[in-house]
């Protein structure tokens, strides 16, 4: 099936998250990429509004990574990590380290790599584990995720995530629990100028699963600071305070799946620092090498580390591992990656355009079927009323009709979620919203 005459059969590659049927009959494809625009396979530049898929924070077609992937490709293409190791592992982890979620305080300086945001989780709910069982803690065996969270497709990360088309078809691992979801447009709708008021008290949730389950069986609660793939829901204020609290109180591990608002994406460097709220592990991937490679990696407590760090010498501490962990060339995509962060300032950079990002998007308000808007940092959820019978139909309308008409957004049911490289101009932000609110008027 040949939609032109330079693009292949598009039938044998089975799609990820696509209904594949409706995408092959009418295929949008994407054929090259520079700073804020992608170009079609027909030659349209297609402005990026999603960050690639919330991983391309400094923008496409970056030389300097090009250039660094490929010197590590003639230099060494690949090594184990398994009882070996190489340079640029240890250099790129030292790197990571000194810009380590909560800063020095916070101490969350122990790296362990892996190979996308789905290993992350499970990696962090394994070193959790580990953990509790390493400080003579080993009843505490069950792990706590949120409703309507997104943790990955591995089985730990379906298991603790909240969204239900990841869950129904497949067994969950035993043992674990949801707090509710934070999403209250009733009382929190068109929230601007910061976090919304209501909602702090579903934190409590977590002492009523310590009152069902017993803290004792409890390892760790692993939620998003802000739950991006689900549509840009925001803690509302005190809530990630509170559950700290409550975490620390009853000793369980508190976990922030990072993997969305790492590296720079809210205007901090990690959500950990925006919000002021250390956890004991940190998950992260996408922006940490521009999407270029794929990689990951979980930050860890020194204290967590040191306390896997015993017994014989000649003994591996925690039986966990990807052949790709450390991965050479991803490393150094991820070096270079960390060097045009810090030279062009885009760890904080979303702090700046915030204010002219938020009124953009909330002009959007009075437009046809738009229930609300929730914005922070660079990110934004734009959230419309759903047709009859229809769930996600008229979001899926208007992101086909905005990429005909040169934007890519990406749409969760009927929320649209917003998140350009954080190298976006305002004249590119005023342009973004004003394709959308036309597509969203030819929607209603």
């Amino acid at each position: 099936m040949n939609i032109r005459a330079n693009t292949p059969s598009l039938d044998a590659f089975w799609m990820p998250f696509t209904a594949n049927r409706q995408f092959k009959a009418a295929p949008r494809l994407l054929a090259a990429a520079e700073g804020m625009y992608y170009t079609s396979d027909d030659g349209r530049r297609v402005l990026d509004g999603t960050a690639g898929l919330w991983c391309v924070n400094a923008g496409h077609g970056r030389r300097r990574i090009t250039e660094a992937v490929e010197r590590q490709l003639s230099t060494l293409d690949f090594a184990p990590t398994f009882q070996m190791g190489h340079p640029v592992a240890f250099d790129f982890a030292q790197r990571l380290a000194a810009i380590a979620p909560g800063g020095e305080a916070a101490g969350l300086d122990r790296v362990f790599f892996t190979n996308s945001g789905s290993e992350s989780v499970d990696t962090a709910l394994k070193i959790a584990i580990a953990y509790q069982r390493a400080i003579g803690q080993g009843t505490r065996t069950r792990v706590i995720g949120r409703e309507r969270g997104y943790h990955g497709v591995g089985f730990g990360g379906i298991t603790v995530g909240g969204l239900v088309n990841n869950r129904r078809v497949f067994p969950l691992l035993p043992g674990a629990d949801h707090l509710r979801h934070t999403h209250d447009p009733a009382r929190n709708a068109f929230t601007k100028g910061g976090l919304p008021e209501h909602g702090a008290e579903l934190a409590d949730d977590l002492e009523r699963l310590v009152a069902l389950h017993g803290a004792e069986t409890i390892a760790a609660v692993i939620v998003e600071p802000m739950a991006g793939s689900t549509g840009v829901l925001l803690p509302p204020k005190g809530y990630l305070e509170k559950l700290r609290e409550i975490a620390t109180r009853h000793g369980i591990l508190l976990i922030f799946d990072e993997v969305i608002t790492g590296f720079g994406r809210l205007g901090a460097p990690f959500a950990t620092d925006y919000f002021g709220v250390t956890p004991d592990l940190v998950t992260t991937a996408k922006g940490i090498t521009n999407g270029t490679i794929p990689m990951g990696a979980v930050f860890a407590s020194r204290k967590m580390h040191d306390a896997l760090m015993t017994g014989p010498e000649a003994a591996i501490e925690l039986f966990h591992g990807y052949t790709y962990s450390g991965h050479p060339v991803a490393c150094a995509a991820g070096i270079a990656t960390l060097d045009i962060y810090a030279e062009e300032g885009l760890l904080t950079r979303a702090a700046e355009l915030a204010p002219h990002w938020e009124e953009a998007m909330h002009s959007l308000r009075d437009l046809p079927n738009v229930v609300d808007i929730r914005t922070i940092g660079l990110v934004a959820g734009i959230e419309l009323a759903s047709r009859k019978d229809a769930i996600g139909a008229r979001a899926y309308d208007v992101f086909v009709d905005c990429f005909n008409k040169g934007l890519l957004i990406r749409v969760t049911g009927d929320i649209i979620a917003l998140s350009p490289p954080l190298i976006v101009e305002k004249g590119q932000i005023d342009d973004l919203a004003s394709t959308l609110a036309d597509a969203l008027k030819r929607a209603a």
